[in-house]
């Protein structure tokens, strides 16, 4: 299947067996994902956790297939797609051995931002703090010390039920 999130927040991660956790990043509303599973006909191997309320639109296997064959324009939406996320997770893989704490959360920040997972481009996030601790993998207590940093820099503003970036480009740089 070939996922698009209709409404909610999806964590992208992966499990070891010992138990722990490394999240990938965060999908949000109008974001799409599976399509790696589906080019390589080969069992997922992340895991797919919704951290509110749902919806998720499935496309199956053979429609996938079908615009890929048939929709030139699908194949460039995939690959522009494909290409972003191996951009998106060559950082992270930077971001985890380089960065502190406020990098590593204004970096979730960044990606919720990132049209990759946010097609509308909305500047509030329907994100509460706890979820952003968990997409960017700190406890909850450092994202909010974190936060208030990011608000006194005037970087994000939180508001009821979300959080709006007021200064991408300023949060970007901190992100990287």
């Amino acid at each position: 299947m070939w996922f698009g999130v209709l409404e909610g927040i999806i964590k992208w991660s992966i499990t070891a067996r010992d138990g722990q956790t490394v999240t990938l990043g965060g999908q949000s509303v109008g974001s799409w994902f599976g399509e790696g599973t589906l080019i390589r006909n080969a069992p997922r191997e992340s895991d797919l956790i919704a951290l509110r309320d749902s919806r998720v639109a499935q496309i199956p296997r053979a429609t996938f297939n079908w615009l890929r064959e048939h929709q030139p324009s699908f194949n460039e939406f995939l690959l522009l797609q494909v290409n972003e996320r191996l951009h998106w997770f060559m950082a992270a893989v930077a971001a985890h051995g380089l960065l502190d704490t406020d990098s590593l959360v204004a970096r979730a920040l960044v990606g919720m931002v990132h049209p990759l997972s946010n097609p509308s481009g909305a500047g509030r996030l329907p994100l509460s703090q706890e979820e952003l601790a968990n997409l960017a993998a700190v406890s909850r207590q450092t994202c909010n010390k974190a936060m208030t940093r990011f608000k006194n820099a005037g970087l994000v503003r939180t508001e009821y039920g979300g959080i709006v970036v007021v200064d991408l480009p300023g949060l970007t740089a901190l992100a990287r």
